[in-house]
């Protein structure tokens, strides 16, 4: 079984800054892409940044240029710094990570944080 643990959500004025962690934890052999989400009230859950083994970045439109994906192999967690915060960046955000880990032999998995809720107050 694989975990991931979210942590760094909060509420904070229009042009502040956040940043989230997602850790991950479990019988862990190697992490692929990793990832972060984010589902506002009402609309549908949308990718924010994505993060390969090897460093390479993607970010949505809308978050460029603020946001910064990164993560510590050898601490299987993630990181999401977001800077000049607005409020339609209001959301609860997920991680997301590929996992490669040992159960009854060599498993996969999509695995999702629980969520952490981020409120931008204007």
């Amino acid at each position: 079984q694989v975990q991931l643990v979210e942590s760094g959500g909060g509420l904070v004025q229009a042009g502040g800054s956040l940043r989230l962690s997602c850790a991950a934890s479990g019988s862990i052999l190697s992490i692929n892409a990793m990832g972060w989400y984010r589902q506002a009230p009402g609309k549908q859950r949308e990718l924010v940044a994505t993060i390969t083994s090897d460093g390479n970045t993607n970010y949505a439109d809308s978050v460029k240029g603020r946001f910064t994906i990164s993560r510590d192999n050898a601490k299987n967690t993630e990181y999401l710094q977001m800077n000049s915060l607005k409020p339609e960046d209001t959301a609860v955000y997920y991680c997301n990570a590929g996992v490669w880990y040992k159960g009854e032999g060599i498993r996969y998995s999509e695995a999702w944080g629980q969520g952490t809720l981020v409120t931008v107050s204007s």
